[in-house]
């Protein structure tokens, strides 16, 4: 019986993850865009975009914290130097932030 609940458990959970919008799906709609501070940010409101942003910032926080740890920096410089990558790595019309806050199509 016990075994029966973990394996319906778990194709429940695989079956959200079937339906969640990809990180790079919602770059292409245009729902997220990078930031300035190496995390991802909503563009259109959606609980989509607010899930993928909720999940990739998760993500990358635990990143920075573990190589600003490891090269005994803050996670902000990380973060940053993360951002212009990111940034510098965004397909062209997808959204990027500017200096001013504004989100803008590279």
């Amino acid at each position: 019986m016990k075994s029966k609940l973990l394996v319906l458990l778990a194709g429940l959970v695989l079956s959200f993850n079937a339906f969640a919008i990809s990180l790079q799906d919602a770059k292409a709609q245009g729902l997220v865009g990078e930031q300035l501070n190496g995390y991802l940010g909503v563009v259109i409101s959606s609980s989509d975009a607010k899930s993928v942003v909720s999940s990739v910032n998760a993500k990358r926080k635990a990143h920075y914290e573990k190589i600003a740890k490891k090269n005994n920096i803050s996670v902000s410089d990380v973060a940053k130097l993360a951002a212009e990558k990111a940034i510098e790595a965004t397909k062209k019309g997808h959204y990027i932030q500017n200096k001013s806050g504004k989100w803008v199509k590279k």
